[in-house]
């Protein structure tokens, strides 16, 4: 493992955690997450005020002798600390199995904070603040004269889809990069879960806790649609259902006022334009982290350069056409196969009909995610005669006689048709056509979707 000198999988990551927990048997949750804390030194003011120093916690210490010695003192030391470099490389942050990037620090504080609340039996408290209310509120307040798009995120890239070592965001920083967001929603969901836990519950190993989230088999028959657990695929569907309930803009003033108690950062103090800037955030926010669903972007599937210069569309567009890709004739289930899937797809579409690039604007997998083809801005090659005018969406898949999963159905009718609205990829009064009803050749997108999305909002004959 320490071979691995910058960035790492998370299944390693995982694995390195059992080898921990198998070295002390007995060991808990709580006090490994505690001793990876103090190991990656994160004890800032506002974590000790939720969960204490981990200098003072007698468990933390004794473990941390213990991985001191170890020669997986590196790698985690490496793995969670996280840190974004001169050269725009963000460090800190793991591949996850599903494809998404996880920055560890926020999530392992989520599960600190609810395994600290179990084990008191006393309601957690600053789940919130821990994992994403301070990144967020700092971001918001940091970059105000900034364009709300770019208050958060970045995204960026691995180095190696296969072997990845070097993250690589695709611009400049805020506080809340995609990493840190993923991270933050996922400690949250996950310290929620285990706060939750009955009297008569006792929470899980801390390897066993990540390899349930993010190591998991979908069925073919079902895909999501199966799960009941709670896994990464759903991380932003089920961040909203924990934390919209709360009043996010009360809850980030709170945080905020917190920081500056504790930090002595006087610039935040009760200045008129922060309650703005957290309310226009929280709306950029909720945009594209909530409304919009997880997009897997071309580096990170391992797409090739278009062959000729890409053309811009004209926004927005009038149509969406939805396709299915016969061949592949299966769902997708993983990252990995969609990834195989896309790459594939694309190499038939430059090579053997010698288009520019892979056809499609968007296709949507049976793993929980949707990935980039053409994307927003540029003309693809999907809809014979009406691609200028529409975008062209296809479910991986053979859906002549089945009908995709509905969590993939939904993440296509709801999520991103939404996502294409609000962000002004789509004309609010957009019409949905099958691929059959404009061009006559083709049975796409299989006599069983066109049937369903015949039920659709936006559908015309």
């Amino acid at each position: 493992l320490t071979s691995f000198t910058s960035i790492f999988f998370s299944h390693l990551f995982i694995r390195a955690v059992r080898q921990v927990e198998d070295s002390n048997p007995g060991l808990s949750p709580l006090a490994l997450v505690r001793a990876l804390r103090r190991t990656a030194g994160h004890d800032d003011m506002m974590t000790i005020h939720f969960l204490g120093g981990s200098y003072n916690l007698t468990d933390a210490a004794g473990l941390e002798t213990a991985i001191l010695n170890a020669s997986s003192f590196s790698f985690f030391d490496k793995a969670i600390h996280h840190i974004v470099t001169d050269h725009g490389e963000e460090r800190g942050v793991v591949l996850a199995s599903d494809g998404t990037t996880v920055a560890l620090a926020p999530l392992l504080l989520g599960i600190e904070s609810g395994l600290k609340a179990k084990m008191e039996g006393t309601t957690a408290v600053g789940i919130f603040p821990l994992t994403l209310g301070r990144t967020l509120g700092l971001s918001f307040l940091s970059l105000q004269d900034f364009p709300a798009s770019l208050r958060l995120g970045p995204n960026g890239c691995w180095d190696n889809v296969e072997r990845p070592k070097v993250f690589k965001l695709s611009r400049p920083p805020t506080l809340a990069t995609d990493a840190m967001i993923n991270g933050g929603m996922d400690g949250a969901i996950l310290g929620t879960d285990l706060s939750n836990l009955s009297a008569s519950e006792q929470p899980q190993a801390l390897s066993e806790i990540l390899k349930g989230y993010y190591s998991f088999v979908l069925s073919e028959e079902r895909g999501l649609d199966a799960v009941t657990s709670h896994v990464s695929p759903r991380r932003r569907e089920l961040s909203r259902s924990i934390l919209e309930t709360l009043d996010l803009h009360s809850q980030l003033m709170e945080t905020l006022t917190l920081v500056w108690k504790l930090e002595k950062t006087e610039w935040i103090a009760l200045d008129t334009g922060v309650s703005k800037a957290v309310k226009d955030g929280l709306k950029t926010f909720v945009h594209k982290y909530w409304d919009c669903p997880q997009i897997i972007p071309r580096c990170q599937w391992g797409a090739k350069p278009p062959q000729d210069t890409p053309i811009p569309l004209s926004l927005p567009l009038k149509f969406l056409y939805i396709h299915h890709t016969y061949e592949p004739s299966s769902p997708c289930l993983s990252f990995t196969n969609c990834s195989r899937n896309m790459r594939s797809m694309q190499r038939f579409h430059q090579e053997d009909r010698g288009w520019n690039d892979i056809g499609y604007s968007f296709v949507v997998g049976s793993d929980g995610y949707i990935y980039e083809g053409r994307g927003w801005n540029l003309l693809g090659k999907h809809t014979r005669g009406h691609n200028s005018i529409g975008y062209g969406v296809s479910v991986v898949g053979n859906y002549t006689s089945t009908l995709p999963s509905r969590h993939a159905m939904n993440l296509l009718r709801h999520r991103l048709v939404r996502c294409a609205v609000d962000g002004g990829g789509l004309a609010a009064n957009f019409t949905i056509h099958g691929h059959r009803q404009v061009v006559n050749y083709t049975t796409c997108p299989g006599d069983a979707l066109f049937s369903e999305i015949r039920s659709w909002e936006h559908f015309r004959d």
